[in-house]
C-alpha cells in the first residue's frame, strides 16, 4: 500500500492560494457558484532567432512555421485542463494565434474567449507556448540555439476580479 502524502500546512498569515485547501492539499477551485460572463485573456510570448534562421523561414521543408504553430497553439489551448492538473475544461468560444517578426525574431499573441464560470488565462498561456514550442521544432535544424522568452499573461476581462493589461514591458539592460 503506497505512504499517505503529507501536505504541508499553510501559515494563517500567508496570501491565500485558490488551489490549497485548509489543510494545504492541492485541490480544484469549485467554480459551480460562479456566474457565467464573457471572459477574454491575451498572452504573449518571443521567440529570439538568429539572423540565418530568419532569413530561412520562407523557405522552411516543414512547411509555413506560423500556420503550424498557429494550428498547434490552438489544439493546445483546447487540451489545457489535460495538461494543466487543476484547470477547468473550458468551452472556448475563439481562439487564435497571431505574429509579427521583430528585430530579433517573433512575437507570437494569442487570443482566447469563452462564456464560463471561470476565466481563459491558462488556455491563452498554453496556446501561445505550444505555438512557440512548435516554432522551434520546425526551425532546430539550423540553429539548437533559438530561444523562448517573455512567455506572459498581456490582459484578461470578466470575471470576479475584472480586468487585467500588463504595464509596458522595460527595455532589456
Amino acid at each position: 500500500m503506497p505512504a499517505k502524502s503529507k501536505a504541508a500546512k499553510i501559515p494563517p498569515s500567508a496570501p491565500k492560494l485558490s488551489h490549497y485547501d485548509a489543510s494545504g492539499r492541492a485541490t480544484m477551485v469549485d467554480v459551480s457558484g460562479k456566474s457565467p460572463t464573457v471572459r477574454i485573456a491575451e498572452a504573449s510570448a518571443r521567440v529570439i532567432m538568429s539572423p540565418k534562421v530568419l532569413a530561412a523561414l520562407p523557405r522552411n521543408p516543414k512547411g509555413d512555421p506560423f500556420e503550424v504553430a498557429r494550428i498547434a497553439g490552438i489544439q493546445a489551448a483546447k487540451r489545457t485542463s489535460e495538461l494543466i492538473p487543476m484547470c477547468h475544461p473550458v468551452a472556448l468560444s475563439f481562439v487564435d494565434i497571431s505574429y509579427s517578426m521583430c528585430e530579433d525574431g517573433v512575437d507570437l499573441l494569442s487570443r482566447a474567449s469563452t462564456t464560463a464560470g471561470t476565466g481563459v488565462e491558462m488556455e491563452a498561456l498554453t496556446a501561445v507556448s505550444v505555438a512557440a514550442l512548435t516554432i522551434y521544432d520546425m526551425c532546430k535544424a539550423l540553429d539548437k540555439g533559438i530561444e523562448i522568452r517573455y512567455i506572459q499573461l498581456e490582459r484578461k476581462s470578466g470575471g470576479k476580479s475584472g480586468q487585467y493589461r500588463r504595464p509596458p514591458r522595460q527595455q532589456e539592460r
